[in-house]
């Protein structure tokens, strides 16, 4: 009877150590690289390669393609041009073409700059936020620190951490739900270059009213995308509110809605304004069964 208490006690000593150690591991060496995933500025345009790609002027990169365009808009607008007098058709006024064209065309010319500022003004609010929160606790609002915060509140250390307690199971709900948006994050950073990439296409489609609706889906989308970040830094100001306690079963429930709410920020503001998901589910359903699991 010893031996098979002193058997289970190793193998849950051993279990217990290697989920501490691999908590620990994903704490020291992933999470960090969070904030600088969610919280884009202008840097994202800093690359040299990316700014080769989108163009530093009409004879390169993808402004290439966006003027030839431009060139195409214009041969099509002739021959509509032309047919509608054949046909008696109404169709735009030439001056009002034309109009368009200079006006659209500067712009698109001039979008990677446009695209910098804007970036400038969407980063500039989520600091805001940030800073409130720097002003109110006395400490930065960002993934780093909330990680800290969260490893007071559920001890790693050897003598305390339990996998089968109810710390445990929220150290490990918290640690897949942060794994969950190490992959979400990564796909919302690659999209938002993606858009940026299409702005001048964006605003090429402005010329003619049939294509419109492309600028707009890839306005609402961007949107979508940056303001994102604003969200997520509410959120975090609302878990820094909560007064983590170890002993304080409310502030970890509250916790872990708290996670729950930043898996789900892209859902939200895609319900509020629109766009695409970055949802990774696959990722959420792993960390469910790996719970039930336990």
């Amino acid at each position: 009877m010893e031996e098979t208490s002193s058997l289970t006690n190793s193998i849950i000593q051993t279990i217990n150590s290697i989920f501490q150690t691999l908590f620990s591991s994903i704490d020291n060496n992933i999470y960090k690289v969070l904030d600088d995933l969610v919280f884009i500025d202008n840097d994202i345009l800093s690359s040299s390669i990316f700014e080769k790609i989108f163009g530093t002027n009409t004879s390169n990169g993808l402004l290439v393609i966006a003027n030839s365009l431009l060139i195409g808009f214009s041969l099509y607008y002739a021959i509509r041009l032309l047919y509608s007098y054949y046909m008696n058709l109404q169709i735009e006024r030439p001056y009002q073409f034309i109009f368009k064209l200079l006006i659209f065309g500067i712009v698109m010319n001039c979008s990677f700059s446009i695209c910098r500022q804007f970036l400038e003004l969407n980063s500039l609010i989520s600091e805001s936020i940030q800073s409130l929160g720097m002003n109110l606790f006395h400490h930065e609002v960002s993934f780093s620190e909330l990680i800290t915060q969260l490893n007071k509140a559920v001890s790693l250390e050897d003598a305390k951490f339990n996998i089968f307690s109810f710390d445990g199971l929220l150290k490990g709900f918290i640690s897949i739900s942060l794994f969950n948006l190490i992959f979400s994050y990564s796909l919302r950073y690659v999209l938002v270059k993606l858009f940026i990439l299409l702005t001048p296409f964006a605003i090429l489609s402005l010329v003619n009213q049939s294509t419109s609706w492309f600028f707009k889906t890839w306005f609402r989308t961007l949107l979508s995308l940056l303001l994102q970040q604003s969200l997520i830094s509410l959120i975090l100001l609302l878990l820094f509110s909560v007064n983590l306690s170890s002993t304080d079963i409310l502030s970890k429930l509250l916790c872990i809605g708290g996670m729950y709410a930043l898996i789900r920020a892209n859902s939200y503001m895609r319900s509020l304004i629109g766009g695409i998901s970055t949802d990774v589910s696959n990722h959420i359903n792993l960390g469910t069964n790996f719970l039930k699991n336990l």
